[in-house]
């Protein structure tokens, strides 16, 4: 058994693409039209971390009340954890990247960490470790 999908609500699939593929490095899976349970249309959005077991589902909001989640699905709080070999290499070029920071880099006793924020405000967890 394994946790092959998890969803991340988001407003735009262009932009959240470019920001998960552009900026991460995350590889595009899938980008297929698709339809939602009465058939109008949307798209199957699959990205996933380069060697990455799980993939995330960018799912398209629909409606007011799949708009109002996005950029808060974890209510303020770190929502994902992406683990990398070289913190310093990968914070640095995620700098350069754009990515917005919202924690300076710290040490805990999991490892080397700082938050940042998705194009959509989810805040996520870069993770090495401990220097």
């Amino acid at each position: 058994m394994h946790l092959e999908l998890v969803s991340l609500v988001v407003i735009d699939y262009d932009a959240a693409i470019d920001f998960f593929v552009g900026k991460l490095h995350f590889e595009l899976v899938e980008d297929s039209p698709a339809t939602t349970n009465d058939g109008r249309p949307k798209r199957w959005v699959v990205v996933r971390p380069p060697g990455g077991g799980t993939s995330i589902l960018l799912a398209g909001a629909d409606g007011a009340e799949q708009r109002s989640v996005v950029g808060r699905q974890h209510a303020g709080r770190v929502g994902f954890f992406l683990r990398v070999d070289d913190f310093d290499a990968e914070y640095d070029r995620l700098q350069s990247a754009g990515i917005n920071f919202v924690t300076p880099p710290r040490d805990e006793p999991y490892g080397r960490l700082a938050v940042f924020e998705d194009v959509a405000g989810n805040r996520w967890e870069l993770l090495g470790a401990r220097t």
